[in-house]
């Protein structure tokens, strides 16, 4: 693994390729845990489980963890600009004590890669995914909406609004898509305040580069 952090890469995570586990209770949600992270990560790992990794210090100097996100260190790093390699390593039976993860932390899981997701995508810019809610209940809204006039004035029936359910879920979109709006706007405050408080820097910058113009100035 350090060979293969000196040709260049910045993370290397083992992949434990013939695992000594049980197929029901160990792999086959271990296969599953994997695909999702991989998936909504974009950081293509066979496992991201296996505790023998390497890493380049300046790498973790830029990475932070909060409970449980050890796990997701190569997507983390990645979004830093790290370049991630996989190497097969061995792996062995357990001949004594007993396994502390299991079907039960999957829900644990699923969590922590809502949060990585969120951080990597819209950690600097909230507004975006709130806003899109705010479009889709806006759109409900309208549709809902819609449809009340249609039954209150086009329909045969003549349905009453006071007595059509449609017209609460109209109000009840209209004010879900002014608390997305609201609650978009309060993450972007927050999120400014966070970064400027601590001058903490919304990129990476890894080297900086120098060279000297014809007048002798560095630029």
């Amino acid at each position: 693994m350090v060979e293969k952090l000196e040709e260049g890469f910045d993370v290397v995570s083992g992949w434990r390729k013939k695992r000594q586990d049980r197929a029901l209770t160990r792999l086959l949600p271990s296969k599953m845990a994997n695909w999702l992270i991989s998936t909504i990560t974009g950081v293509k790992l066979h496992d991201y489980g296996c505790t023998l990794k390497a890493y380049r210090k300046e790498i973790l100097d830029q990475t932070r963890l909060y409970g449980e996100m050890h796990r997701f260190i190569p997507a983390l790093a990645s979004w830093s600009g790290a370049k991630i390699a996989e190497m097969v390593v061995n792996h062995r039976p357990r001949t004594a004590g007993a396994p502390k993860y299991g079907l039960g932390r999957t829900w644990k899981v699923v969590l922590d890669l809502i949060t990585v997701k969120f951080l990597g995508s819209f950690s600097t810019k909230p507004i975006y995914i709130f806003g899109g809610l705010a479009i889709f209940s806006a759109l409900g809204a309208f549709a809902s909406g819609l449809a009340v006039l249609y039954q209150k004035f086009l329909s045969p029936q003549h349905l009453s609004m006071n007595r059509n359910p449609l017209l609460i879920l109209t109000a009840v979109l209209i004010t879900t898509t002014i608390q997305f709006i609201l609650m978009g706007l309060l993450a972007e405050l927050m999120v400014r305040t966070y970064h400027e408080s601590q001058n903490r820097p919304t990129y990476v910058i890894k080297d900086i580069l120098e060279s000297t113009g014809q007048n002798g100035d560095d630029r």
